[in-house]
C-alpha cells in the first residue's frame, strides 16, 4: 500500500501551495477537491493522485473511500474553509449550519473513518482556523465561532489520539485567495488591511502551507494540540 498525505481543499490557495511544497515526492500526496478541472490540472502539475468530491455531500466519505482503499494515510491537511461575513441581525441558524457543514463536520467524519489508519501510521492532522477567533472583527459572528469549534476539536483530539496521532491547527489572517478576492480585489481595501498587520502585508497561501508542511513532517514530532497563528503579527502585536 502507498503511504500518502491527504490534502483536502487542494485547489485553494493554501492547499495548492502545500501540494507544490510536497511535490518533490508526489507519490506521497493525494489531492482532494470538488472542481474536477482544477484538481486534475494541479494533479498533472505536481504528479500526484487525486479524488473529486464535495465535502458537503452527506456521502462524501463513501465516494472517496474507493480511491483510498490502497492508501495508508500518513497525514491529513484539511485546507477547506470559507469567509462567512454578515452583521448579527441578518444571521440565521441556516448560516451556522452551512458553515459547520463545510468547516467542521467533514473533518470529524474523516477522522472517525480513518482513525485506526492514522494511529497505525503515527500520522499528523492539520486543520485551519482564523485569526478572527482570537481578535474580534465586525461581521464575523458566523465564521469566528465555527472556526473556534475547530480549535476546540484540535485540543480535544490531540488528547484523545495521543500518543499515536498529532493534531494541530493553523490560524491565518486574511490571505490572497479566490474566496478573499471580493475583499482584496479593491486595491484601497487591500492596502488598508495590509497596514493593520505589523508585517504590513496580507498573507499568501505559501505562508500557511510552509507551516503545514512542517507540522505534517517528523520534524514536528513533539508538537500537538497547538493553535499557531500565521497572521503577520496581527493577533499578538500592536
Amino acid at each position: 500500500m502507498a503511504n500518502k498525505i491527504l490534502i483536502f481543499g487542494a485547489t485553494g490557495s493554501v492547499g495548492s501551495s502545500l501540494a507544490k511544497l510536497l511535490s518533490k515526492d508526489p507519490s506521497e500526496i493525494h489531492l482532494i477537491g470538488k472542481n474536477e478541472a482544477e484538481v486534475s490540472k494541479l494533479s498533472n502539475e505536481v504528479g500526484s493522485s487525486y479524488s473529486v468530491v464535495d465535502v458537503t455531500d452527506p456521502v462524501f466519505i463513501d465516494k472517496i473511500d474507493g480511491d483510498l482503499k490502497d492508501i495508508d494515510i500518513t497525514g491529513i491537511a484539511y485546507c477547506v474553509g470559507s469567509i462567512d461575513l454578515k452583521p448579527i441581525n441578518l444571521i440565521t441558524k441556516k448560516d451556522y449550519l452551512k458553515s459547520l457543514e463545510l468547516n467542521l463536520f467533514p473533518i470529524v467524519e474523516i477522522i472517525k473513518k480513518y482513525k485506526e489508519n492514522l494511529k497505525k501510521n503515527k500520522s499528523s492532522v492539520v486543520v485551519f482556523s482564523t485569526v478572527a477567533v482570537r481578535q474580534g472583527f465586525p461581521n464575523h459572528s458566523i465564521i469566528s465561532p465555527v472556526k473556534a469549534s475547530l480549535e476546540g476539536l484540535t485540543v480535544s483530539l490531540a488528547a484523545e489520539l495521543a500518543p499515536d496521532v498529532r493534531v494541530n491547527c493553523i490560524a491565518p489572517s486574511l490571505s490572497k485567495s479566490k474566496m478573499a478576492g471580493r475583499i482584496l480585489g479593491n486595491a484601497k481595501i487591500a492596502e488598508g488591511i495590509a497596514k493593520q498587520h505589523p508585517l504590513k502585508r496580507v498573507g499568501e497561501g505559501i505562508d500557511s502551507a510552509a507551516l503545514a508542511k512542517f507540522l505534517l513532517s517528523k520534524d514536528s514530532s513533539w508538537i500537538t494540540g497547538q493553535i499557531i497563528g500565521v497572521d503577520g503579527g496581527r493577533s499578538n502585536v500592536g
